[in-house]
């Protein structure tokens, strides 16, 4: 089975810099692993649904994210570590949610749509304070 692990949440005034982690292990029932997965981040805030942040291609080559992150957010991985990362610059208040990575062993590149994704992590929290 696959597992996937984030880290890296933590409390951080608006303005600042964070980075988040996503660690990788296993493999699927054919045998695939983290290289072959187009993997996203997403988050939940409270009260909202979850909603998409960031996806990277197999090898990096392709990245996309969402227009309230884009020039934020930095997306990037790491193949020979089988982590995923999620740089954040000039965090907002609005940025505060249950951030999430997202594994797609199916497609190169990874969707907008959670529903695309086979295997998620448990989240972890990233606070902003004004």
């Amino acid at each position: 089975q696959v597992h996937l692990t984030e880290s890296g949440g933590a409390l951080v005034p608006a303005g600042g810099s964070l980075t988040l982690s996503c660690t990788a292990s296993g493999a699927t029932p054919f045998g695939n692993t983290f290289r072959n997965f187009a993997m996203g981040w997403f988050r939940q805030a409270p009260g909202k649904e979850r909603e998409f942040v960031a996806q990277i291609s197999w090898k990096g080559g392709s990245t996309s994210y969402a227009d309230s992150v884009l020039g934020r957010f930095s997306i990037s991985r790491d193949n020979e570590k089988n982590t995923l990362y999620l740089q954040m610059n000039n965090v907002k208040p609005e940025d505060t949610a249950v951030y999430y990575c997202a594994a797609d062993p199916n497609q190169e590149i990874g969707s907008r749509n959670g529903a695309a994704y086979d295997y998620w992590g448990p989240g972890t929290q990233v606070s902003v304070s004004s």
